[in-house]
């Protein structure tokens, strides 16, 4: 059996320092926001080029609460892609505001920015691009319509951990990046996890506020705040996986390109990711695309190799938003991808026998659909 992802092994690679840092926490007798956290946010913002990191609770706290920050709410619109998690549009609704979808570039999958302008409304407060399956969006035409007018900008970076875009790591492009430490990213503590990156000393105090019941000083509350802190034990455990997901990451895309080069005869049936040398991507998925992608996936598990489709159900599909009244056929492109697409294992503990398994296995089962 091929796994999609196998967390085990990759923790167990880790496991003595994974030990130590439990066990220097646990005699510590300090357990939230404490020096655990403060290392890990100096480390982390250093490491992506952002003078400030701030811990919260997990990946969607990181982007609700930058538009709290902000003052985003109701009556207010914030410009979302219409293919991504979900994650990317509660947050947007959490605090009151409108999610208005933006198609995606067919190639990228990532928000269309040739869309974006035509989206723009007086209400819009805010674009937020995601930075999808680990491949940057293309930020220089997203920052020039916001700074034209007069928009924040907050990237969805919980996939994209240690990815760049122009030689630049994401980390503090934009105003804000919101990440998840979700265990399966590409930085993933051992239980939820969370923090924005920014270089604006006002926003980060604001957050630093937010999160912990809007008090600065214990028991003085200045606002209506939230409980999403960053505990200590996941910041030890963050600290302690940080000097290896770029090591990670490059092993990440070798897996990524043999996966290009041995599937390149079928990509006719198999669209494969498409390359750019302006885009660094971190490789947290490798998705594929095809009108054939029950078959295939069908084919692929009974020969032992695990796959999954990131996502079946585009947001404006979902029960949840229902109430908007997106009915199928408003964003096409999202849903033809969505009916489509699929995801190969990667992951920085495959060997290169089981890359060239998942690649033989595919090769045959496209060749049995002639």
């Amino acid at each position: 059996m091929i796994p999609f992802l196998d967390l085990r092994a990759i923790n167990q690679v880790h496991r003595a320092d994974l030990v130590a840092a439990f066990e220097r926490v646990l005699d510590s007798g300090w357990y939230v926001l404490g020096q655990e956290v403060e290392k890990f946010e100096a480390s982390y913002a250093k490491w992506c080029g952002a003078a400030h990191a701030i811990g919260v609770g997990n990946g969607l706290d990181a982007l609700s609460l930058v538009l709290r920050a902000w003052e985003i709410g109701p009556g207010d619109e914030v410009i979302v892609p219409s293919n991504t998690y979900i994650a990317s549009w509660l947050a947007v609704t959490h605090v009151g505001a409108t999610p208005v979808p933006v198609e995606p570039d067919v190639h990228s999958f990532n928000i269309d920015p040739n869309r974006v302008e035509a989206a723009i409304s007086p209400r819009t407060r805010a674009i937020m691009p995601v930075h999808l399956y680990g491949r940057p969006a293309e930020m220089d035409t997203i920052l020039q319509i916001a700074e034209r007018h007069g928009l924040r900008v907050l990237e969805d970076g919980a996939q994209a951990h240690g990815a760049a875009y122009r030689g630049k790591k994401i980390g503090a492009h934009g105003d804000a990046v919101a990440w998840s430490f979700y265990p399966g990213k590409n930085l993933g503590a051992l239980g939820d996890g969370g923090a924005v990156t920014t270089n604006d000393m006002g926003l980060a105090n604001r957050l630093r506020q937010l999160r912990n019941y809007g008090s600065k000083v214990k028991y003085h509350n200045e606002e209506i705040g939230f409980n999403s802190r960053l505990d200590e034990l996941q910041a030890a455990l963050l600290s302690a996986k940080l000097p290896f997901v770029e090591s990670d990451n490059q092993h990440r895309t070798r897996v990524a390109n043999d996966y290009l080069k041995g599937l390149a005869g079928i990509s006719s049936i198999l669209e494969l990711p498409s390359a750019d040398e302006d885009l660094q991507s971190a490789w947290h998925l490798f998705v594929v695309r095809s009108k054939h992608r029950e078959i295939l996936m069908r084919r692929l598990a009974a020969a032992g190799v695990a796959t999954m489709i990131h996502y079946p159900v585009p947001p404006h599909l979902q029960p949840a938003y229902a109430t908007l009244g997106m009915a199928r056929g408003r964003f096409p492109i999202s849903e033809r991808l969505h009916d489509e697409v699929f995801s190969l294992p990667i992951g920085p503990t495959q060997s290169a026998d089981q890359t060239r398994a998942v690649i033989d296995v595919l090769t045959n089962a496209v060749a049995s659909l002639d």
